[in-house]
């Protein structure tokens, strides 16, 4: 099995109330509730139909959840991705986007993190899932932005911060 098949799907079931069972090539099973999706966004509105809805397929190789061809469809890694956010893990896309907002690389944001550069990529890429310690440090490291090897020897609270005047 490839590195990505974690984000290939085998089998999609629409269900009740705007829901989806997805299976996916590794053999997880994801329930992802798409209600706020389709409320809040114009392009999925037509989804408020549940005949529409209801018609959800697999798409071209697993890739997507597809409604209406090539007009009407959502990737697969997105999914998977809000099904475990939503059963409270923490999606691969947080890594993704903390790695982009610190400008780190992955050697030094896995130094940051103290774990390896080659298990901060299966955090990244979703291979593995993301423990809570790890994502706690990420925010950790946000928090107090440390620089060179030097760790803050406490966290600033907030009156250590300025606020801005306005």
């Amino acid at each position: 099995m490839s590195s990505k098949d974690h984000f290939t799907l085998t089998a999609v079931q629409a269900r009740r109330g705007h829901c989806l069972h997805l299976t996916y090539a590794d053999g997880q099973s994801f329930d992802v509730d798409l209600s706020d999706w389709i409320g809040s966004s114009k392009v999925l509105a037509p989804l408020r139909d549940s005949s529409l809805f209801a018609q959800a397929r697999r798409g071209f190789r697993g890739r997507t959840v597809d409604w209406i061809e090539d007009e009407l469809d959502l990737a697969a890694d997105n999914l998977r991705n809000l099904a475990i956010e939503q059963s409270g893990g923490i999606g691969h896309e947080r890594i993704w986007t903390w790695l982009h907002d610190t400008g780190l690389t992955l050697e030094q944001a896995a130094q940051a993190l103290g774990i390896s550069r080659r298990m901060l990529i299966y955090y990244r890429d979703g291979e593995k899932p993301i423990p809570r310690t790890v994502w706690l440090a990420c925010l950790g490291w946000e928090a107090v932005r440390p620089q060179g090897r030097t760790l803050p020897m406490r966290v600033p609270t907030g009156m250590n911060w300025a606020v801005p005047q306005g």
